[in-house]
């Protein structure tokens, strides 16, 4: 007689518990197995560009990679994406860039970047606020009161609300024109 076998378990099978995950916890998972695939140690540094290098470089820049030497993972070369005519200034900056992405990371990791000129997406922009919601008028509140669902209801009172408070159809704003940076020299 043999013994039965016993079921295996999978790692995503121990994951599951029968409750709804955000897109945003799956994400993380996955996109940091193509991060690594692609040279990059930590996703966080793609995620916090703006933050490491600031704004103003964030907008014509983007790391595409970190290449270490075999069998270490501390004095890489940073490769980063930088728009065609901020090439120059980003070159300028490099030091400053090495500086403050090994302090993102709290150690030696990056010593050197390699620039590749190419087209960096725009990031998105921010929600705008909310339009502040207004009493909703009689009429559609009578009618609002008859729905039995208590939660659309809500959702309804919400939606009367804010419609009650916007003043016509919604207006897109102009892009912004991209400033390219002075460089001054001193005279002397």
């Amino acid at each position: 007689m043999t013994k039965p076998r016993a079921p295996k378990s999978t790692p995503a099978a121990a994951e599951r518990h029968g409750k709804v995950r955000s897109a945003g916890e799956l994400v993380g998972a996955v996109g940091g197995v193509a991060f690594r695939r692609f040279g990059f140690v930590q996703s966080a540094v793609v995620e916090r560009w703006a933050e490491i290098v600031g704004e103003r470089y964030a907008r014509v820049s983007l790391p595409e990679s970190i290449r270490f030497p075999a069998g270490k993972k501390a004095g890489g070369a940073l490769t980063l994406t930088v728009e065609g005519a901020h090439a120059p200034l980003m070159q300028h900056m490099a030091p400053m860039i090495v500086e403050r992405v090994n302090r993102f990371f709290g150690y030696q990791a990056v010593d050197r970047i390699v620039f590749r000129q190419g087209r960096i997406a725009p990031a998105p922009k921010p929600a705008r606020p909310a339009a502040p919601s207004r009493p909703v008028p009689a009429d559609t509140a009578a009618n609002i009161r008859a729905v039995d669902d208590p939660e659309l209801r809500a959702v309804l009172e919400s939606l009367a609300g804010k419609l009650a408070g916007s003043s016509g159809p919604p207006v897109a704003d102009e892009p912004r024109p991209v400033t390219i940076p002075l460089i001054r020299l001193a005279d002397g």
